[in-house]
């Protein structure tokens, strides 16, 4: 189930996506939000260490007021109510990416949530480095289009290439169930697909109807690339959150996130994607 979620910002204008899909999902599950916020704070190299550490300490007593109002600012602007004291922690790091999933896996967070694309002083977190949390995090990552507007999340698409099904099964369903939305399956077929088997898919049909999850199966076209594919099903399924599975290496899921500079990725691009890791 989904009980707490871990919420990146790097307080710029983009970064606000993540925050209205975390409220969102919120709302639906009753799960706790903890904003975070990752800086650095540079050390001369001529400062003593007290001198430093009260530079430190006040500066961090600043950026941890500046995230209270920021997030506030987001309840706010979407007329959301929120209880006092809001969960933010602002926590210093050189690597913005280790900071996160160290906070995130030490603290038994369920899900980080993250926009795609940040403009602040550290929007490489939010932009190209957002794939690099896919590949590395234990902790399943939520990316978010900078533009997404809140609504309710009904539908999900789950990508899948039927391989480690019943484990998969058992991430999406958690998922699915704690915020009330049906599941769709999409896979798509190739000529060695094992669902030409009768009884194969049969037995797919029943284990998918047990979960209550729809299915589409498609054949792959191989004239075209595989986000060309997936985006021709996603036009027609119509979700509200993509859900797939990255064996962390270097896969179509880096490509996901360079998807807004190809009108051919219009579709999911303007979707939430989370990725869960792979076995």
């Amino acid at each position: 189930m989904m009980k707490k979620i871990l919420v990146t910002t790097d307080f710029s204008t983009n970064s606000k996506g993540a925050l209205r899909f975390a409220m969102q999902l919120a709302m639906q599950s009753d799960c706790q939000i903890t904003f975070f916020h990752s800086y650095q704070v540079p050390r001369p190299s001529r400062w003593s260490e007290r001198v430093f550490n009260s530079f430190e300490n006040s500066e961090s007593a600043k950026i941890n007021k500046k995230l209270r109002r920021f997030v506030a600012g987001a309840y706010k602007s979407l007329s959301l109510s929120f209880t006092e004291p809001l969960h933010c922690v602002a926590k210093q790091g050189a690597n913005p990416d280790h900071n996160i999933m160290t906070f995130a896996k030490e603290n038994s967070f369920d899900y980080i949530c993250i926009s795609r694309n940040g403009n602040g002083k550290t929007s490489r977190l939010l932009g190209s480095n957002t794939a690099t949390l896919i590949k590395k995090s234990e902790v399943p990552v939520i990316a978010v289009p900078p533009f997404y507007k809140r609504t309710e999340i009904l539908s999900i698409c789950y990508a899948s290439d039927l391989f480690d099904l019943d484990d998969e099964l058992k991430k999406v369903t958690s998922f699915s169930t704690s915020i009330d939305a049906k599941v769709t399956l999409l896979h798509l077929k190739t000529p060695l697909d094992y669902l030409a088997d009768n009884r194969t898919f049969n037995t797919l049909t029943q284990k998918l109807n047990k979960h209550h999850i729809s299915a589409v199966f498609d054949t792959l076209d191989y004239e075209k690339t595989l986000i060309t594919n997936i985006n021709k099903n996603i036009k027609s399924i119509k979700p509200s959150i993509l859900v797939m599975f990255s064996n962390q290496r270097r896969t179509i899921f880096e490509k996901l996130f360079l998807s807004s500079i190809s009108a051919e990725f219009s579709s999911v691009s303007k979707l939430p994607l989370l990725v869960f890791r792979k076995k």
